[in-house]
């Protein structure tokens, strides 16, 4: 076979298109649920790592500097595989969401804590002078500005995270990656693992580009 039927052959690429389609869909609905937990999580530890009592912010960053630290791979294998020994079993997906949710939750604590910590304390005490009670003022306050200056490294790592779900192939999730292995087992042929390459740069590559694009905004918006 020439290089071209070997990893771009058309007919075998037409016949996985099905299961291609099929995983990404099943890789959107990963990262989104995993998108939306981990940033709700993320905020909650971000407002005790501030704003908490002393050993609620030691657990929270304990949590947060531990999932940093930790690879997805390990906290999904340790999920879907340890957890049955002491009685807990997850499906697979349940299990993939949890682990990518969880470090997720970790690094959007971060982004948070530095986003709050950016605004001039003289807002804070300002609204405190005027007073609104501590939640009024973080709600109609500080988280305003705040997610406004974390939103670039926010879609950073939401774009980090849709690459991580191909991870949920190691507990045979049928997310993009777990349909172009198959395929290509199925067809004896490479030409699936290419497609599924070219529908993660397709899908990706404009949301790198809105990273870019948004970090270059916002740094303007700061020198005016």
């Amino acid at each position: 076979m020439t290089l071209v039927e070997t990893f771009f052959n058309w007919d075998v690429f037409v016949d996985a298109l099905p299961a291609l389609l099929r995983g990404f869909l099943n890789t959107l609905l990963l990262g989104f649920a995993a998108m939306v937990v981990g940033l709700i999580v993320g905020l909650v530890l971000a407002l005790v790592r501030l704003y908490a009592t002393a050993t609620l912010r030691f657990l929270a960053t304990a949590y947060i500097d531990v999932f940093r630290a930790a690879p997805v791979l390990v906290v999904l294998i340790l999920i879907y595989y340890a957890l049955p020994f002491v009685g807990i079993r997850l499906d697979a997906l349940t299990s993939a969401i949890t682990a990518l949710s969880m470090v997720m939750a970790a690094y959007s604590a971060e982004v948070f804590r530095s986003g709050i910590q950016s605004i001039p304390s003289g807002q804070f005490e300002a609204a405190a002078a005027l007073g609104l009670p501590f939640r009024k003022i973080l709600r109609l306050v500080i988280l305003p500005q705040a997610i406004r200056i974390v939103i670039p490294p926010t879609t950073s790592n939401c774009v980090s995270l849709i690459k991580d779900t191909s991870l949920a192939s190691a507990v045979a999730y049928p997310e993009l990656l777990k349909e172009a292995t198959d395929s290509e087992a199925l067809h004896a042929n490479p030409t699936p693992l290419i497609g599924a390459a070219v529908i993660y740069i397709l899908f990706l590559l404009p949301l790198v580009r809105l990273v870019g694009w948004l970090e270059k905004r916002f740094s303007a918006e700061k020198r005016r």
